[in-house]
């Protein structure tokens, strides 16, 4: 299906969120003490300080309109005295507002100082908290769309939310300040308040309606913005350069940019467009509403009711009040808004995965003496009704070096992420010797196992770290990573590197080097090697390797694992023979098993592509 045709339904969609009701919006403000509580926990003298500071600042308008009230009416008084004047009263309230007015610089300083630190670190929290989650995680979840989405979601969320801190805690100041002005306002004519009520009130309720499409609309297209990320980086990649230029894909990656991000600009502008028409119209009820009241408060003056001090503290409290009301209301609408948008950073964060450890659970034996048993295991992937791999029944002994052998799909990477368990069987169970696999402490039982898989991830990092990946805490172990990389032959290459071990891989960061295939694959093989594990699998880590370096490899990996169980994936059957046993899989189902003479004397499907690729030698 198009991208276009995803787009129309991402609109589809977009108007279903729009049913979105007030009270759904505001019920998300739930997630707001929760979310102070990670502010709370992320330092709590910022916090305490930063409050603080928020309740003098706070203070301060209201100090300083009835200051300034007081300097106007000592003016008026003062120029209708006859003689000589006494200015120290004058001057003893311009100097209180001067430090008033210094104080708020310096508050303004410290607020936005405590709000950029406490905003990083908070920033920083969530970030460490998604990657922690993450991890907790199972592999299946990574492997869905939906789950996909959701951590998009929440990976937004640990930037943005900065934001909203900053505008809760802006909300409680003004809040405070409204509260100290109101006073003033109440004291002299209550229906100044009600006056002012109208004329932010309708804004308020605009900017509440317009922010619940806005979500629905980001919302509802969360699969096509990853789609329209994908895009943009596939478009201008040092990894996807080459096809780019050698099929001339530019005009169609620019081409389905450009149908899906038009879509995607045409419901945007419609909302955007709606939004300033119906806020340009309430805006301007709330400023005749203003001028009512201004006009009101002029008229008392005139007519002698109150000073021109009093006009100017009123007239000043009215108008900032209006300013704060409005802010707060349309924050609160933002706000609203943001909430939406943290739930999907707590939704994530209550994300359990189904892989879990038991209440007492045991460790792996030191060592294994049986090996693993597979009793008619069977997995389907999530929304699949296809069976991946099923009815799969054998022993892997201690000890032994067994290979998996089958044509591309049918089920050999899938029967060794069970292995390491990675994925739980939807059917049948894993013994590992005759106890569940369920039953063994997760953690420890993934440590027990070194798993090099063909599609390995290329860090960009050093290439001592990238060995040491593969047993992070020996990271500072120089002497296990570079005897890893000996018995890898990754030695070879790093020795020709300009920095060595210390040498940045990959050509994202400055000064970094690219390997070639075989060279990263050497790298890779010897996080098998920093591992020390019981069981060892290496998921076709060597098809850029020719088939004589593959051999050399297998074989020196054979020598130096002597005693430990291992399972080995290969296309090349002239690898493979060297393995204990060979267990041929044929859609997902296991066909043959046996020796390579055994195989090849039954003279079934094995013996056949056996036949087949040693005359492709010839």
């Amino acid at each position: 299906m198009s991208s276009l045709n995803k787009g129309q339904r991402g609109g589809a969609r977009q108007t279903e969120a729009e049913k979105k009701s007030l009270r759904e919006q505001m019920g998300a403000l739930k997630n707001l003490p929760k979310f102070f509580r990670l502010i709370w926990e992320t330092s709590k003298a910022m916090t305490i300080g930063n409050l603080l500071l928020r309740v003098v600042k706070a203070a301060i308008p209201l100090s300083m309109l009835y200051i300034g009230k007081l300097i106007i009416d000592e003016v008026i008084r003062l120029i209708d005295v006859t003689g000589e004047r006494d200015l120290s009263y004058l001057w003893l309230l311009v100097a209180a507002e001067l430090g008033l007015a210094v104080l708020s610089e310096l508050t303004n300083r410290g607020i936005t100082l405590l709000d950029s630190l406490l905003g990083d670190l908070f920033s920083n929290k969530t970030s460490v908290a998604l990657i922690e989650h993450a991890a907790t995680l199972d592999l299946a979840q990574f492997e869905d769309a939906t789950f996909y989405d959701k951590l998009e979601r929440a990976r937004r969320q640990t930037l943005t939310r900065v934001v909203l801190m900053s505008q809760l805690l802006a909300q409680l100041q003004d809040t405070l300040t409204i509260g100290f002005l109101a006073v003033g306002l109440v004291a002299f004519n209550p229906w100044l308040i009600v006056i002012l009520l109208i004329a932010v009130i309708p804004s308020f309720l605009g900017e509440t309606h317009f922010n619940e499409r806005t979500y629905s609309l980001s919302r509802s297209w969360t699969p096509e913005r990853r789609e329209l990320d994908y895009l943009r980086y596939i478009g201008a990649s040092d990894e996807t350069a080459k096809e780019i230029k050698t099929f001339n894909l530019s005009g169609f990656i620019a081409s389905r940019f450009r149908q899906l991000s038009d879509r995607y600009f045409q419901l945007n502008k419609n909302l955007i467009v709606r939004r300033a028409l119906w806020g340009s119209a309430l805006s301007a009820i709330g400023t005749l509403s203003y001028y009512a009241a201004y006009v009101f408060i002029l008229y008392r003056t005139v007519t002698g009711a109150i000073s021109v001090g009093d006009l100017t503290f009123l007239a000043g409290s009215f108008s900032s009040m209006r300013g704060l009301l409005q802010g707060i209301m349309m924050r609160f609408s933002q706000i609203a808004e943001s909430a939406l948008y943290l739930q999907d950073l707590f939704d994530f964060l209550e994300l359990k995965p189904q892989i879990t450890p038991p209440a007492n659970p045991l460790l792996v034996p030191r060592p294994i003496q049986q090996g693993f048993t597979f009793e008619n295991v069977g997995f389907k992937y999530t929304n699949s009704e296809k069976w991946a791999v099923r009815h799969l029944t054998f022993h892997l002994r201690a000890g032994e070096k067994l290979a998996l052998v089958g044509e591309n799909g049918a089920g050999k990477t899938t029967l060794v992420k069970l292995l390491a368990r990675l994925y739980e069987p939807t059917e049948g169970r894993i013994l590992l010797d005759g106890i569940n696999l369920r039953e063994y402490d997760l953690n420890d039982l993934r440590h027990q196992v070194g798993i090099i898989f063909q599609d390995y991830v290329r860090f960009q990092m050093s290439a001592s770290d990238n060995i040491a990946i593969g047993q992070i805490s020996d990271i500072s172990n120089k002497d296990r990573i570079q005897g890893s990389a000996q018995k890898s032959l990754a030695d070879t290459v790093i020795s020709r590197l300009p920095d060595g071990y210390e040498q940045v891989l990959g050509k994202r960061f400055a000064k970094g080097v690219e390997l070639s295939g075989g060279e990263w694959q050497k790298v890779a093989l010897a996080r098998a090697y920093m591992r020390d594990a019981q069981l060892l699998i290496l998921d076709e880590p060597t098809s850029a390797l020719d088939a004589r370096a593959e051999h050399e490899v297998f074989l020196r990996f054979s020598e130096l694992i002597a005693g430990k169980t291992a399972v080995l994936i290969s296309h090349r059957f002239s690898t493979v023979r060297m393995a204990d046993r060979i267990l041929f899989l044929e859609q997902g189902q296991l066909k043959e098993l046996g020796s390579h003479e055994e195989l090849l004397a039954q003279g079934g499907k094995y013996a056949e592509l056996f036949t087949l690729q040693a005359k492709g030698y010839l």
